[in-house]
């Protein structure tokens, strides 16, 4: 059974019963209310020959809410767009807007804000952004002991380039976050540069890059190096001229931290060289890389222990006779079993090794072979060590070796 697809049955029945009471405009005011109280990152309303399928993103999954009614639904769409400042009589082409916390009362963080028309009308997609003054401490992250011991010593280095990786959706800027709010002390002049600015940092300098008046990422880089800042940090590294500023910057004596898609530490290398930062360039430059997934936790109040079958100890070095857990799926977790997630890592350290192989060329697998002889416990390592204390499942490992696995050209495990 797909659980994505089975709708919280209480949920559904509340709204579904508002929706035949209220004006079809205030259920965009209680979907967004309920939204929040349920932990949805993104609100998807898709629309259908039948009218407009609502689903909130839970734990990284998308869940079905409810349909609303065409006629009904043209209100609340309209509703949306009011409030995220577009243009309702445009539905043709796409918009991107914000609805702002300040603006409305009840609404707990600003929104962003996109619609796209598709054949059955159109589309949209709200993301619930977090929280601007909540920080997640770094220990709370769910770091192994030895990794975070690791990120302490990143943070202890007074410049070079340090980088938080993973797929859209990982968890990288709360990670990113987390770092600065440990890095931002008086005596450093801390300076961001975000698209978007997501949390504030009390006394820190954060620049909201804007395309439309030719502020991007490159051109903020140039413009804070000329402020003698301590510490960089920058929302993502998207091109080739960002990637190869940054790492300058790295080796002037600037602590330079940033974003990256890539699917594992060691691959971020290969990232930058595709981006055309020469070998050299990247060895000097580079501190460390973190990577990371989010994968859901076991809920706590439903759920029971088991003892695996001999090919699941095998298969993910398990030990046998000793119980693990699995969720229960009920109304209350969507029918999933989980309830919130939790980050695995792997942290590379870029050790004189690690810098050699980098000059000579060494490849993803090889700076990864090395890596783990120094002591690195890989994605798939730090999250079999959450199957051990019971808070994923064996579905979730799973899910992480399949995904690093093919991000890597290799055959996930079956």
């Amino acid at each position: 059974m797909n659980t994505a697809t089975v709708p919280n049955t209480a949920l559904s029945a509340e709204l579904s019963e508002l929706l035949s009471v209220v004006e079809p405009a205030s259920v965009a005011d209680v979907l967004l209310e309920r939204a929040f109280g349920h932990r949805a990152t993104d609100i998807h309303l898709d629309p259908t020959s039948a009218g407009t399928r609502v689903r909130y993103r839970i734990d990284g999954e998308l869940q079905d809410i409810l349909p609303i009614p065409s006629q009904a639904a043209a209100s609340v769409i309209s509703r949306i767009k009011v409030m995220a400042e577009l243009d309702i009589t445009e539905k043709r082409m796409p918009q991107d807007g914000h609805i702002s916390s300040r603006r409305f009362d009840g609404l707990d963080r600003d929104i962003r804000v996109s619609s796209l028309p598709t054949v059955h009308g159109e589309r949209l997609v709200l993301r619930l952004m977090p929280d601007p003054s909540e920080f997640s401490v770094l220990a709370d992250l769910g770091f192994l002991p030895k990794q975070l011991e690791s990120v302490e010593t990143f943070l202890k280095m007074p410049y070079g380039l340090l980088l938080v990786v993973g797929p859209v959706g990982s968890g990288k800027s709360t990670t990113l976050y987390s770092l600065l709010r440990e890095l931002n002390v008086t005596q450093r002049s801390l300076v961001t540069i975000e698209d978007p600015v997501e949390r504030l940092l009390p006394g820190a300098n954060q620049v909201q890059v804007d395309a439309r008046t030719g502020l991007g990422f490159a051109t903020a880089l140039r413009a804070v190096l000329r402020q003698d800042p301590n510490i960089m940090a920058i929302g993502e590294i998207r091109d080739a001229e960002t990637a190869a500023i940054a790492c300058r910057a790295a080796m002037t004596g600037v602590l330079v931290l940033s974003t990256l898609h890539a699917s594992t530490a060691a691959s971020a290398i290969e990232v930058l060289k595709q981006y055309g930062v020469p070998k050299l360039v990247i060895s000097e430059a580079l501190r460390g890389v973190i990577s990371q997934r989010l994968i859901r936790r076991i809920s706590i109040k439903d759920r029971e222990d088991y003892i695996p079958e001999d090919d699941l100890v095998r298969r993910y070095d398990l030990e046998h006779g000793v119980p693990i857990a699995r969720g229960i799926p009920t109304d209350r977790n969507f029918n999933t079993g989980y309830e919130g997630r939790v980050a695995v890592f792997e942290n590379l350290q870029a050790s004189s090794a690690i810098r050699d192989a980098v000059d000579r060329g060494a490849t993803a697998d090889e700076l990864t072979e090395i890596a783990r002889r120094e002591g690195m416990a890989t994605l798939r390592e730090s999250a079999q060590q959450l199957v051990r204390e019971k808070i994923t499942s064996v579905h979730e490992l799973q899910r992480i070796i399949v995904d690093t696995d093919a991000s890597a050209g290799t055959q996930p495990l079956s």
